[in-house]
Parts: structure tokens; C-alpha cells; sequence
């Protein structure tokens, strides 16, 4: 979130300069850190049930059991809420830094 709000000095300058208020600006920032981190928790829920399921499969082939497949709705949810709530307190500091940048200091930077 850092390197975002680098990246996009000049364009927080220029919003600033044409009337957006520091909460527009810190919302800008938060809403851009929970997208990233939704997408990344829904990624690692991806890859981690792919991995559990075919870790029980292997086991219950070895073991001569039927297969079952197992996720748990509770479980789920309670990882995208802990991904996106990882990804706010993450982005908190550097959104509050942007909304904090002074129009004529944003412009100036290179």
C-alpha cells in the first residue's frame, strides 16, 4: 500500500487540488486495500481447500474409506473476513499518510 500511494502522489495532488476532502481520499485507499486483500484471501482459500481435499483423498484412498469432500462454510467466511480485516489494518497507515499530503507538495513530487 505503501508503493500505491507512491505511485499515486501526483494523482492525490491533483484530486486534492480540485476539492476532494482527506476521508475521500483515505476511503480511496482503504476500499483499494480490502479489494487486494479479498482477492488474495480468496486466492489462499483456493490453493488451501485444493490442498486439504487432496491431502483427505490420498489418505482415504490409502485407508480404503470412501472419499468425502469437506469444507466448511463457517471456516470460509471466517478467513475472508480475517483477509480483509488484515488488508484494512495494513492500509490504514498509508492511507492516512495520502489523505494527509498537501495538494502542492503531491504535484511537485516526481
Amino acid at each position: 500500500m505503501f508503493t500505491s500511494v507512491l505511485e499515486k502522489t501526483k494523482e492525490i495532488g491533483i484530486m486534492k487540488a480540485i476539492g476532494a476532502k482527506n476521508s475521500d481520499i483515505m476511503m480511496i485507499f482503504l476500499c483499494n486495500a480490502a479489494m487486494i486483500s479479498l482477492v488474495g484471501g480468496m486466492i489462499g482459500i483456493l490453493l488451501g481447500t485444493a490442498a486439504v481435499q487432496l491431502i483427505l483423498f490420498f489418505i482415504s484412498v490409502k485407508m480404503n474409506v470412501p472419499f468425502e469432500f469437506a469444507l466448511s462454510l463457517k471456516g470460509t467466511v471466517i478467513a475472508t473476513l480475517v483477509s480483509i480485516a488484515v488488508g484494512l489494518i495494513a492500509g490504514l497507515v498509508p492511507a492516512k499518510n495520502a489523505s494527509e499530503l498537501k495538494p502542492v507538495d503531491a504535484l511537485r513530487y516526481e
